[in-house]
């Protein structure tokens, strides 16, 4: 009679945690916003290169942490590494109702002689877009030259990202910049602005990753203020800066040495609400706007786990955003 009892109260409790969790996630028809993560955080700080890694691992993650998708990055290569075929892909994302939202998409944009090759990948990535239902195309700006080829490197890239937002839009995907802070071309707010004027709106438009745009110096509301009718996605990452006086230690073993930029980014990278970004201001510019899309939370570290940082990131949402806007 116990053993019943405490089964039924077992089942009545999970039955009204999965209530709670419906109530807290609204189906994805019914917002304006998606929400998702980047595969890059497995690749670069959790996996270790030794076979073990389980793409499916991830992909349990992203569903209990209640987000709807993630941002592919390293196509082709990661799925050839870690054993995941797109057909297999296509039925695992299914099992789990997640979509790709986007993928990481580079190249040298500023180097002319490299121009059809990353044409030639492009028509391939779209390719792939369009079989998960992704229309968008997250672009990644080349390495940063010396200072003074700034400009030029820059103008050359424009004019090649507005003949690729062309070949993205023939699939009816939309492609757009991703700023970088860790030695790019498109890092400071000057050269994010300078992007902008060189580029066409109805070609090629913005997707800003916000703990970049803190470590760039960038004034934040304002350029989503002025440039909010160019965003077609973004990634939002809570940013507080924390020197590296001590080594960091990812959870795949890989040691970044006090005092180095990366181990000083990683301790940057903070879960929603923890940091110095406004991201209620930023969600009202995303309401006046009426912006429909992808928001990535696109962390590079957690100290604790993944699950642990994108149920509390999940949490800030559900309180302090989704109020505003979703």
């Amino acid at each position: 009679m116990h053993r019943r009892r405490f089964l039924a109260a077992t089942a009545a409790a999970l039955g009204s945690a999965k209530e709670s969790l419906s109530a807290a996630l609204p189906p994805a028809a019914s917002r304006n916003i998606l929400w998702g993560c980047s595969s890059f955080l497995w690749t670069s700080t959790q996996w270790r290169e030794d076979g073990s890694a389980k793409y499916t691992d991830m992909l349990d993650v992203i569903k209990d942490a209640g987000l709807d998708g993630f941002r592919l990055n390293g196509w082709p290569g990661t799925l050839k590494r870690y054993n995941m075929p797109e057909a297999e892909l296509e039925r695992e994302l299914s099992k789990r109702n997640l979509r790709i939202a986007t993928m990481s998409f580079g190249g040298e944009a500023s180097n002319p002689a490299e121009h059809a090759k990353i044409e030639a990948s492009a028509h391939d990535a779209c390719k792939f877009l369009k079989r998960f239902g992704s229309d968008l195309l997250t672009v990644f700006s080349p390495r940063r030259p010396n200072k003074v080829l700034v400009r030029e490197h820059l103008r050359v890239a424009c004019e090649f990202w507005n003949r690729l937002g062309d070949l993205a839009a023939s699939y009816g995907i939309r492609a757009g910049s991703h700023n970088h802070s860790q030695g790019q071309l498109v890092e400071s707010q000057d050269e994010i602005e300078r992007m902008l004027s060189l580029t066409d709106s109805k070609k090629f438009n913005w997707s800003p990753d916000t703990v970049h745009l803190y470590l760039g110096g960038c004034d934040i509301p304002y350029l989503f203020r002025k440039y909010g009718h160019r965003l077609i996605s973004m990634d939002y990452v809570d940013a507080k800066y924390v020197f590296a006086h001590k080594d960091v230690v990812t959870a795949n073993g890989k040691v970044d040495p006090a005092g180095t930029h990366n181990a000083t980014f990683m301790l940057c990278n903070q879960d929603l609400g923890d940091g110095e970004i406004d991201f209620r201001v930023l969600h009202g510019v995303l309401k006046k706007n009426r912006f429909r899309g992808w928001i990535t939370i696109d962390h590079h570290y957690t100290p604790v786990s993944p699950l642990h940082s994108f149920r509390r990131c999940r949490e800030y949402i559900r309180k302090n955003l989704e109020p505003i806007y979703r």
